[in-house]
């Protein structure tokens, strides 16, 4: 063989060369037995060749160079692969594979680059997925191996040594004249697209996802990112947990699908209970991912918020938000403390006076001083809002501080529980905050006009579960009924408001179960909001439950909302056998 056909091969001798070219062509002609048994005899020798080949080629800077110095080795490569005894030799396999992985061009500046990542891709499919009409089929079935377990075991054995070749640490910082081992992530990953949905595979998708990003050349295939994408969100691939929140890190499209999927899942099922809901949020590995990724939560936020001003006052939207916040903050708490970084990175936009009295859950202090707490952030708010209608202060604050109110819940339903034993000359603030909750975007008069509605909402309840005596006062019942209306006179006050209220009495007040039961059942069947009426007995028991509050009172309130929850039911039940019988 000639220098010019050889090409300058540092340490490649011409005559190994002829030999070995000429042994791949001997064993490529014919599957005689005689082949058989001299492959056999040689696969030592190659493998001791093939390595000098995979150093050489990590010499090249580019797969052009690789090409022109040994012009070789793509026909050489090619004829081994397509060697059923060559590639069921561990060690010669690995070889071969590196070699290919090596000449894959992280981007092809030429044609000749561009054609060998098309072959490569080709010769990986192959390697993976042999047909059962080649020598390979003769091979195993003398073996007695069936087909498709090999191709599975032999697929496992290209994961396995992908995976252990994207893992090894980037080298461009060792020398900059000879190739990057990065290089093999984006061969590998490349080879991996059509594979994405084989089980076998998913520890080399999770290596891929989860290798760092150590230069510029151990960056994916796009086409990578969208089939695992794709996979993932169609259920055709199981990945690890840290792995979907690696794939959403590398692929934007894949995050927004992500939380645009529980999105549909929760909105198109508002019958969901509370405890359901959280579930459901935490399955979505959302809530973990923020916790790792300030940009995730950003990101996510954003989406929320965007949700929020197209459906404004969606009950279980806000349910959604709040319940995904306390997943949100779990996993923070659950990092260790050198992995975490300040809330004010979480929340950029919020008034920073705010942001830690509201995070603050009310399991972390005493109940004495909730009433002080929730004075506190009443008062900052209402200067908010102040400010916005002076023009001091643009709408943005006054609508940050309310998303984080709306994610924060928490405080609202513990100033619901508190007006049920509230003073006449205490309840103002309370009421003023919940007003502003199922009301931010209201100014001026308005917000005046729906707290004096609020405000005679609290009167009818506390004269019905706290003042009066049997026969209940019908005047109250229908003026409770009127309020919660689904078409109440202008300006209107949130149904929402009117059934939290309403829930909380009938938990929290010292009236008897079946004066309580009594009353929510004649306001509820007026005004028909059974299903909010009984998501507020929901959110009341969990709510208690996660901040284990004392036995006494869980005792209590669990026998309550049970029963007041048995009427409810029985209610909705009553009025779907009447409109099917009608």
């Amino acid at each position: 063989m000639s220098q010019a056909q050889t090409g300058s091969m540092a340490g490649l001798k011409p005559q190994e060369v002829a030999f070995w070219l000429g042994k791949a062509v001997e064993w490529g002609q014919t599957e005689s037995p005689d082949t058989q048994r001299d492959t056999c005899l040689h696969l030592g020798p190659l493998r001791a060749f093939l390595q000098l080949l995979l150093t050489d080629i990590h010499m090249r800077s580019s797969t052009t160079e690789t090409m022109r110095t040994i012009p070789f080795v793509g026909q050489f490569l090619g004829r081994l692969c397509w060697n059923p005894y060559v590639t069921a030799d561990a060690e010669s396999r690995s070889l071969l594979l590196q070699s290919l992985w090596s000449l894959y061009s992280e981007e092809p500046h030429n044609a000749v680059e561009r054609k060998a990542n098309q072959w490569i891709r080709n010769v990986l499919c192959q390697l993976a997925t042999e047909e059962e009409d080649s020598a390979t089929h003769m091979l195993v079935k003398h073996m007695g191996l069936p087909p498709k377990e090999y191709n599975v075991k032999v697929l496992r054995k290209m994961v396995w040594l992908l995976v252990e070749e994207v893992g090894k640490s980037c080298s461009s910082w060792a020398d900059p004249n000879q190739r990057c081992s990065c290089d093999s992530v984006l061969a590998a990953s490349v080879a991996c697209v059509p594979l994405v949905t084989c089980p076998e595979t998913a520890p080399l998708i999770g290596a891929l996802l989860q290798r760092p990003v150590t230069c510029d050349k151990a960056a994916l295939s796009q086409d990578f990112l969208d089939a695992v994408s794709s996979a993932y969100s169609r259920k055709c691939v199981s990945l690890e947990a840290q792995a979907v929140v690696s794939l959403w890190c590398h692929n934007l499209a894949s995050l927004e699908g992500a939380v645009m999927s529980l999105l549909d899942s929760v909105l198109s099922n508002p019958a969901s209970i509370p405890h359901n809901l959280e579930n459901t949020i935490t399955h979505s590995l959302l809530p973990k991912a923020c916790s790792q990724h300030g940009s995730i939560f950003l990101i996510v936020n954003d989406i929320f918020r965007s949700m929020l001003v197209q459906v404004e006052g969606n009950q279980t939207l806000l349910s959604l938000i709040h319940t995904f916040t306390i997943c949100f903050l779990r996993e923070l708490a659950a990092l260790q403390p050198q992995e975490c970084v300040s809330l004010k990175a979480f929340f950029p936009h919020t008034p920073q006076s705010l942001l830690v009295p509201l995070l603050t859950h009310p399991s972390e202090m005493a109940q004495e001083a909730w009433p002080e707490h929730l004075a506190w952030i009443t008062a900052s708010l209402q200067r908010l809002t102040e400010e916005e209608e002076e023009g001091n202060r643009g709408q943005c604050g006054v609508f940050e501080a309310w998303f984080l109110l709306v994610q924060c819940a928490d405080w609202l339903e513990v100033a619901n529980q508190l007006l049920v034993s509230a003073r006449p000359q205490d309840c103002g603030p309370l009421l003023w905050l919940l007003t502003f909750y199922h009301h931010p975007t209201n100014k001026g008069h308005h917000r005046t006009q729906q707290l004096v509605a609020a405000r005679e909402v609290w009167d009818h309840l506390r004269s019905l579960f706290l003042l009066s005596a049997p026969p209940l006062p019908a005047d109250r019942l229908q003026s409770l009924a009127e309020l919660m209306s689904a078409v109440p006179q202008q300006p209107s006050l949130d149904s929402l408001l009117v059934v939290s209220l309403l829930g909380n009495f009938a938990v929290f007040s010292h009236n008897p179960l079946s004066g309580a039961r009594e009353i929510v059942r004649m306001v509820v069947q007026r005004s028909g909001l059974v299903r909010e009426a009984v998501c507020v007995l929901d959110m009341v028991e969990l709510r208690l439950n996660r901040e284990r509050a004392s036995s006494s009172l869980t005792d209590r309130v669990t026998l309550r909302t049970r029963a007041l929850r048995g009427t409810l039911t029985h209610m909705a039940q009553h009025d779907t056998h009447t409109h099917g019988t009608t």
